[in-house]
């Protein structure tokens, strides 16, 4: 049996009984802060309908396949996606750095050189000794802090927690890139819509215009209605100059947004459908109240907050156990030799191995302020948890709130664009037939255009607020929201 065999089973020993020693760590365990939450969303239901199912991909609620298709753009090439997803990767490998911490060191050593000694110096050699010599040597040496009381297991706990706060917040940019597509979406077809409303007023007005001059060549017209319907025209012009201005600066923030190059966002054009098609019909979806409040603790922002408590509260242990004594070990097994043909020869074989005992006795209350520093953060994260719960529930009432109060303004928008609408016919019809001024016809046409205007708006402010409301709850939800369970909340009230 070789010297390395007999010593293998004596070195394995102790290591065994560090382990297993080490299995304790100081400092508190976490614990999920209770929060006092509501059941559900006190929001009256619309008659008897169910919730409809917002799926991962809640921007398909929308049913709009030109949307999905930006949204697909922009998460697989949004600049603020890649610098998530980086940070991702930056956490991990952090995470890994401190994992290594926990466990042995080893290195493989090599050494060689040749030496020539003076035998005029203040102790000459013995004669016959040759005045050149060799030596080699190799080693493997392992050196490891023995995790006695959880120092680096805390420490490796708080970086996995990392890892998580940079999950969670690729997992916010994800909601809210998509939340900001979907938004500047809808806005770029209103403002299409807009447009070509207004292109369509600014078509019959120049035509009144033509016909004013004929009348008034044929003396059946005065300059002063001329000038009325002129005036009305550059401001239609006004008007539509100024929706084409926003529509290219909206049309370039979302090109931005889907992570296009710089010649793409100068030239190029985002897809959308037609006006005419964008403003058929309003078919802006609902997200129902009734679902379960817990949803909203899988929020990215409340993921990453409870997180970064998870790493606070990790690193008291790690700052407490600074109070203990750390135990090293270190050690090397080799060979060394004069001559490298017998280097690796039985008689050759060293080995050397020491334990190391450090004990903090006075550093001027490093350790104590270290420590009472970790407990500040800690309870500094924990009210930063709480406030985040709470703001998310004030994000929902309030987007809730918002959604209900966008489609009551779409409707009441629609109605008004209507009556509107109708009064403009019937004044024009009254001042062809003589019986009303072209002053009550101009008065007519501009509250159907305002009102026409404001409802398209209206429209794009109700798919706003879906987007809004999907976003307060942090993404779609997976799985039926059931019938039993509403109609629990339903007799609770």
């Amino acid at each position: 049996m070789t010297l390395r065999a007999r010593l293998l089973p004596h070195l394995l020993a102790p290591l065994a009984a560090a382990l297993v020693v080490a299995g304790c760590a100081t400092g508190p365990d976490y614990v999920r802060p209770s929060v006092e939450l509501p059941e559900q969303w006190s929001v009256a239901r619309d008659g008897d309908a169910r919730p409809a199912l917002a799926p991962s991909r809640w921007w398909t609620l929308y049913a709009d396949p030109v949307l999905d298709q930006l949204v697909d753009e922009a998460l697989e090439h949004g600049a603020d996606i890649q610098l998530a997803a980086a940070r991702v990767l930056e956490a991990r490998a952090r995470a890994g750095i401190t994992d290594a911490d926990r466990y042995p060191a080893v290195g493989a050593n090599f050494g060689a050189d040749r030496t020539r000694s003076s035998r005029e110096a203040a102790f000459p050699l013995p004669a016959g000794t040759p005045r050149i010599s060799n030596s080699y040597r190799a080693t493997l040496d392992v050196a490891w802090e023995i995790d006695l009381w959880g120092k680096y297991r805390r420490a490796s706990e708080a970086a996995r927690a990392e890892v998580f706060v940079a999950e969670a917040a690729r997992d916010g940019v994800h909601l809210t890139l998509a939340a900001e597509v979907a938004q500047q979406y809808f806005a770029l077809r209103a403002l299409d819509a807009q447009a070509t409303t207004v292109e369509q007023v600014l078509a019959g007005r120049s035509e009144t215009v033509s016909l004013m001059h004929q009348r008034l060549d044929a003396g059946v017209a005065s300059e002063l209605e001329l000038r009325q319907a002129e005036a009305e025209v550059a401001s239609a012009r006004s008007q539509l100059a100024e929706l084409r201005r926003a529509r290219e600066a909206r049309e370039a923030g979302l090109a931005v947004l889907l992570g296009r190059s710089p010649r793409a966002v100068m030239d190029g054009a985002v897809a959308r459908p037609a006006p005419q098609q964008a403003a058929a019909t309003d078919d802006t979806p609902m997200v129902p109240p009734g679902l379960p409040s817990d949803l909203l603790l899988r929020r990215p922002d409340l993921r990453e907050a409870e997180q970064r408590l998870v790493a606070a509260n990790a690193r008291i242990g790690a700052a407490r156990a600074e109070y203990f004594p750390s135990v090293s070990l270190t050690g090397f097994v080799g060979s060394e030799s004069s001559d490298f043909g017998k280097l690796f020869s039985g008689p050759a074989g060293i080995f050397q191995f020491a334990l190391g005992l450090a004990q903090p006795i006075f550093n001027a209350g490093r350790l104590r302020y270290t420590t009472a520093a970790s407990e500040a953060v800690r309870d500094q994260a924990l009210t930063g948890y709480r406030r985040a719960v709470a703001n998310a529930f004030a994000d929902v009432r309030t987007a809730l709130a918002a959604q209900r109060a966008a489609r009551e303004t779409v409707a009441a928008e629609s109605e008004r664009a209507t009556a509107l609408r109708q009064a403009f016919a019937l004044a024009d019809q009254r001042y062809q037939a003589g019986l009303a001024s072209r002053l009550e016809t101009l008065d007519a046409e501009r509250g159907y255009l305002a009102a026409e205007l404001a409802r398209l708006d209206a429209e794009r402010a109700g798919r706003a607020a879906v987007a809004d409301l999907v976003k307060a709850l942090g993404g779609g939800w997976d799985g039926p929201t059931s019938a039993a369970a509403a109609d629990g909340h339903t007799r609770a009230n």
